[in-house]
C-alpha cells in the first residue's frame, strides 16, 4: 500500500514537524506500506483556509497517487469537524483510507469504519440542525414583516428598448446599466 503523510506545525518559532513525520514513517514501516508523498505545512495556522501541502495532499488524491493518508493528529489535519469530515468523505469517494495516529482511527479496520460512520452520522445530525434554525430564522423574519433576497434594482425599459435598438447586446446592456443580463432580459420583456 502507498501512503502519504500529513504534518502541520503552527509556528516556525521552536515547532519542529520532524517529531510528527518521525513517527509517521514508524507506522506506515510497522505496516509495510511505502511513503508516496510527504507533505508537511510549516508555520501555518490550521484555521487558514489555504494550506499549500494540504491543497497538494488533496489534488495527488484525486489523482490517486497513494492508498491511504497517515497523519499525527485530526486538528494537525483539518480546520473543524466539518472540514475533517469532508475530507473523510472524499477519501471514501476515492477509495483512499485514512489514520489518524493519535487518536487510533484507520478507516481501513472495521473499528475505523465504525468510527467514520458515527462521525458521518454526527455531521449530517449538525447539517440537518443548522438547515432547521435557518428554515426557523427566516420563518421568524417573514413573519415580522422583513423582506428577504436581494434588493430589486429599478431599471429603465424606455433606455433598454433605445440601446436594443441601436444593436447593444443584453451583456453590453447590463454592463451599462450596473445590472445583471438577466435583469435586462426580464425588464425587456415587461413592455
Amino acid at each position: 500500500m502507498k501512503a502519504a503523510i500529513y504534518a502541520r506545525v503552527s509556528t516556525t518559532n521552536g515547532q519542529d514537524p520532524e517529531m510528527q513525520t518521525r513517527e509517521l514513517k514508524e507506522y506506515c514501516e510497522r505496516r509495510g506500506w511505502k511513503i508516496a508523498g510527504e507533505y508537511v505545512d510549516q508555520g501555518i495556522s490550521g484555521a487558514k483556509e489555504k494550506r499549500p501541502q494540504l491543497d497538494k495532499l488533496m489534488a495527488d488524491a484525486h489523482r490517486r497517487r497513494f492508498d491511504a493518508v497517515v497523519v499525527w493528529k485530526f486538528d494537525r489535519f483539518a480546520r473543524s469537524v466539518s472540514h475533517l469530515l469532508r475530507a473523510l468523505e472524499t477519501f471514501k469517494a476515492l477509495g483512499i483510507e485514512f489514520v489518524s495516529l493519535s487518536e487510533q482511527v484507520d478507516t481501513s479496520t472495521p473499528t475505523g469504519k465504525m468510527v467514520f460512520t458515527v462521525l458521518g452520522a454526527v455531521a449530517e445530525l449538525e447539517r440537518s440542525l443548522i438547515a432547521e434554525r435557518v428554515r426557523a430564522g427566516l420563518r421568524n423574519a417573514r413573519a415580522k414583516g422583513k423582506k428577504l433576497g436581494r434588493p430589486r434594482k429599478a431599471v429603465d425599459c424606455a433606455r433598454i428598448a433605445a440601446l436594443r435598438r441601436v444593436g447593444r447586446s443584453w451583456a453590453a446592456i447590463g454592463r451599462q446599466l450596473g445590472v445583471g443580463e438577466g435583469t435586462v432580459r426580464r425588464a425587456a420583456g415587461r413592455f
